[in-house]
């Protein structure tokens, strides 16, 4: 059973940065999609960026990938959120998946999810 634990979340201002961790066990050897999502009030989940546990190549919603980027160690995946802007407040959840390739950011295809951590962005 793959477990997953997000922490790094708070308040930064706009213009700053943060670096989300999940801290991921439970994972057998199979290849894995790992991927962040986040959610802000009243607005759908939406996929944020993926990456794949093989070969780590990595995929970004549209419009999102000159401010976020994806990474990976051997037990923790990160998500560095750039240039922080207000319409990033949301809470932002890591995801698993056995699967080989990640460029799907539809949430009904990951059964495996964290609890999310909170991201705040102020003036």
């Amino acid at each position: 059973q793959v477990q997953l634990l997000e922490s790094g979340g708070g308040s930064a201002q706009a213009g700053g940065s943060l670096r989300l961790t999940c801290g991921v066990s439970g994972r057998s050897d199979s290849p894995y999609c790992l991927a962040w999502f986040r959610q802000a009030p009243g607005k759908a989940r939406g996929g944020v960026a993926t990456i794949s546990s093989v070969d780590g190549l990595t995929y970004y919603f549209p419009g999102l990938k000159d401010r976020f980027t994806i990474s990976q160690d051997n037990t923790n995946v990160y998500l560095q959120i750039d240039s922080l802007k207000f319409d990033d407040t949301a809470t932002y959840t890591c995801a698993a998946r056995s699967a080989r390739h990640c460029a799907t950011f539809a949430p009904s295809v990951y059964p495996y999810w964290g609890q999310g951590t909170q991201v705040t962005v102020s003036s």
